[in-house]
């Protein structure tokens, strides 16, 4: 990045004003020479050009020609953990623990995102689903890869080289706080309670730090209706992140390719608010390495036809996201041919990819390429007409995201890979807080997408794994589970030693 002098500071001016959003220095002379400095280092960070061209493709999206037609992915794109054999599943878990045992596989986590509609100013992967070990997302996150690392150097080479590398997206505003909680200080967004139970733990939840990387998406400006970038104050851009999408951009722009570039072949990216992610599944990751494919995703099945979930299927003949809105009753409600109690179209997207390195690594400038989406907002900013704050009472401007699924239409169908999994076992989001109590404790309504149903969906599976092999649970449980903690199994293996007892223990 150039230095802050005043020779580049008028050639980023200059930058700006060609662009058309000189206005953005408007206040420059009047600030301190820190809050200059600030500023400075705020906007070189963007480019003006880009963000432009950006939003005329947000605002004027190529027409698709033609009529528009989805079809299911074909036979030979999909698999299913449901219906695949049993030695196909195997085959596929030692082919991944191997890439993992030569330490060819890194983990990508998206965790930009904060607990605000959870109540908790906190990321959200610090967020205590209050388990009866009440660890946080990451830690039960970083304890699967402690646990995988282990099952795959037992079985390497060189057990040194089963290492998978942790790269950890944050945003702006939990990039700190991320950083905090895994050294083990006190952070405070979080309570004393969660401050407590964090310093009983060890940093980086047992990891090494040097395997574990902390880095932060792009942002982009807050745009006026009528295209001008807006300030927060005089000396700030207004900014949002740039979406999940912004990971391509972000592994270039962070030296996170850099990184991974001498050994990483293959890369599994999640989102933190599943806490029932596989943390660097060697099923998967072996399933998409077999295939010799540039992306792979999971999916599971729809629930019913109205379940609001985006769909992974072929468009016009490539591999997309169509969302729910956009696709009508009959085609949502159509029955699979070969499977008639099922639906045609019911890969659910759940934001789980594999990726080969190389593919990231050749994306070049295509980064700058996927269509941006626009949300509306109101946006509060400083007027640089009337020189006052101004808070808007309706929508006065644009955000710009970017989803990290757009890219998936660049690809042939034989680059594409799709794997179904059981949603019981795999996937339960975090996205809402619980519903309001009533006086005898139950709910006003059903729990969905909460702490409740992750803290219980985590325990119900514990209870399969352990009954799986002929354990009987009497631990007096309030969801009538237990907490199978990630370092004694990754995914139901190791627990022979229960079979035939009775457990007492609220968490193994």
């Amino acid at each position: 990045m150039p230095d802050f002098t005043p020779a580049e500071v008028q050639n980023l001016k200059a930058q700006y004003e060609k662009a058309g959003q000189g206005h953005v220095f408007t206040y420059y002379d009047s600030l301190s020479e820190s809050e200059q400095k600030a500023f400075f280092e705020q906007v070189q960070k963007i480019d003006p050009a880009r963000v432009q061209k950006l939003r005329d493709l947000a605002l004027n999206p190529p027409k698709e020609e033609g009529r528009t037609v989805v079809e299911p992915l074909p036979d030979s794109a999909n698999a299913s953990i449901i219906d695949s054999k049993p030695e196909d599943i195997q085959r596929w878990y030692d082919l991944g623990l191997e890439l993992i045992g030569k330490g060819e596989v890194a983990v990508v986590l998206l965790a930009g995102g904060q607990g605000t509609r959870l109540g908790s100013k906190a990321p959200k992967g610090a967020f205590d689903i209050k388990l009866p070990s009440h660890k946080s997302l990451f830690q039960i996150q970083a304890e699967r890869i402690l646990k995988i690392q282990e099952l795959a150097a037992k079985k390497a080479t060189d057990p040194s080289k089963a290492v998978i590398p942790w790269f950890i997206m944050t945003s702006g505003p939990t990039r700190g706080p991320t950083e905090k909680f895994f050294k083990k200080e006190k952070l405070d967004e979080l309570s004393a309670e969660e401050n407590a139970n964090r310093a009983k733990g060890v940093p980086y939840f047992g990891l090494e730090p040097k395997n574990v990387t902390i880095f932060e998406q792009g942002v982009l400006p807050c745009i006026t209706n009528d295209g001008k970038f807006m300030l927060a104050n005089k000396g700030k851009l207004a900014v949002a992140p740039d979406g999940n999408g912004g990971l391509y951009k972000a592994l270039q722009d962070e030296g996170v390719l850099e990184k991974m570039r001498p050994n990483i072949k293959h890369v599994h990216a999640y989102c933190v608010d599943n806490c029932l992610a596989k943390v660097a599944d060697p099923v998967f990751i072996g399933f998409a390495a077999e295939k010799k494919v540039k992306i792979a995703t999971k999916v599971v099945r729809k629930r019913d036809a109205k379940e609001s979930v985006g769909l992974i299927l072929q468009k016009n003949g490539k591999p997309d996201v169509v969302e729910y809105s956009e696709i009508d009753d009959a085609t949502s409600q159509a029955a699979d041919p070969k499977q008639p109690d099922l639906l045609k179209f019911r890969a659910a997207n759940i934001v789980n990819h594999y990726y080969s390195f190389e593919y990231l690594d050749s994306m070049g400038d295509d980064v700058n390429k996927l269509p941006p989406h626009v949300a509306k907002k109101k946006i509060p900013f400083f007027d640089t007409e009337k020189g006052e704050a101004v808070d808007p009472k309706s929508p006065n401007g644009i955000k710009l995201e970017q989803f990290v699924f757009d890219n998936f239409k660049w690809l042939s169908l034989n680059e594409f890979a799709c794997f179904e999994v059981k949603r019981e076992e795999e996937f339960s989001p975090l996205k809402n807080a619980d519903p309001a109590q009533k006086a005898d404790g139950t709910y006003e309504k059903q729990p969905e997408d909460s702490p409740t149903t992750s803290r219980r969906h985590i325990k119900e599976q514990g209870r399969r794994w352990v009954e799986a092999v002929g354990a009987t649970v009497k631990n007096g449980d309030v969801d009538e589970g237990i907490e199978v903690s990630p370092l004694t199994s990754y995914g139901g293996e190791g627990l022979d030693s229960y079979k035939g007892q009775t457990i007492d223990k609220l968490t193994i």
